[in-house]
């Protein structure tokens, strides 16, 4: 393990990385680029201001710090390929390759690797006009595009109607970007189930249950995550 490890991200997700290697007696010191409030000079770790969407940028400051290891909970920088420019510089970086991560940042680039593998997943189709987008004809449906700084924005419509309402807020309106996803809604339990993978060791972590909706009781929006609880009595 490195004595110096960079955390990218501002989330619960950095934090609680950083906490965890902060635990390491092989570490000695957690910097959190940019961080916040939770990870901001608490014993080993300290945040940091070095401007993440610069490659260039993150890579120097490695170099000046001594950093042995970085790791890269932001999916929108994951999507721009941070881990490619860190590891070709020399930097040791723990996060997919830009072409990996569009798993996580490219819906219609997901469903179809899914298909392609015979991996089993809800009925999809992938829309750049609108027109054809409203005339889908799922029992229920869940609109997905790629939104700013590659944030997944998801709609789950009540009838037709609706649907046909978020489409045309994204594509003529251009809120989130220029192709939408539809897919069947599928009901019942929603579980993460996340692995540690080299490449070729596969480690599970245990399942684990986020808080999507923003309302008690399965209500309101969808969010990208109000929280989570594990281990799941469900599994």
């Amino acid at each position: 393990m490195a004595d110096r490890v960079l955390v990218i991200g501002s989330g619960g997700r950095e934090h609680a990385l950083a906490w965890k290697l902060a635990q390491s007696p092989h570490v000695k010191h957690v910097f959190v680029a940019p961080g916040n409030a939770g990870t901001a000079d608490n014993g080993k770790i300290s945040n940091s201001a070095v401007l993440v969407s610069n490659h260039n940028i993150v890579t120097q400051f490695c170099k000046d710090h001594n950093i042995g290891l970085v790791l890269v909970g932001q999916e929108a920088l994951l999507a721009a390929g941070i881990v490619d420019d860190l590891r070709a510089a020399g930097v040791r970086c723990f996060g997919p390759s830009a072409k990996a991560a569009q798993l996580a940042s490219n819906t219609g680039f997901a469903k179809a690797f899914l298909d392609r593998h015979g991996i089993p997943t809800a009925r999809w189709k992938a829309f750049n006009n609108a027109q054809e987008a409203c005339s889908t004809d799922f029992p229920a449906r869940v609109v997905r595009a790629r939104g700013p700084a590659a944030r997944k924005e998801v709609t789950i419509a009540a009838s037709k109607e609706e649907a046909c309402r978020v489409v045309q807020e994204i594509m003529q309106d251009r809120m989130f970007g220029e192709m939408v996803v539809i897919e069947e809604l599928l009901q019942g339990e929603e579980l993460s189930c996340l692995c540690f993978t080299d490449g070729v060791t596969v480690a599970s972590m245990p399942p684990a249950q986020a808080h999507k909706r923003l309302l008690d009781g399965d209500q309101g929006p969808n969010t990208g995550g109000m929280g989570a609880y594990c281990p799941v009595p469900q599994v």
